[in-house]
């Protein structure tokens, strides 16, 4: 199973969710923004919803997709992790690794 950080670092899932944080859109509008199959922008919505950034509704024939805000606070939470610690000791691991190259 692939986490919701591995999932938005993807480019063209990543970009998926910004169209969505501008507004709600069908898999059809949003698979109009790119050069890919409507199925292959299916398949990322889903694997986008299993993650917990987006969520669909359904509304008649078609289903409306949107972020979801806790799934993009949690995203952000990890990030936030990851960049005060594991970021900070590859830096101070590069520095040790070449001590004379200054930052």
């Amino acid at each position: 199973m692939i986490d919701a950080l591995s999932a938005a670092a993807e480019p063209t899932r990543r970009r998926i969710l910004q169209l969505l944080a501008q507004h709600p859109r069908t898999v059809t509008d949003i698979a109009g923004e790119f050069d890919v199959t409507r199925s292959a922008i299916s398949q990322h919505l889903l694997l986008l919803a299993e993650v917990g950034l987006v969520e669909a509704e359904k509304s008649g024939r078609q289903r409306i997709y949107r972020v979801r805000p806790s799934g993009l606070r949690q995203l952000q939470a990890e990030i936030d992790r990851f960049w005060t610690n594991e970021l900070d000791q590859l830096v101070a691991d590069a520095h040790a690794l070449n001590p004379k190259e200054k930052s």
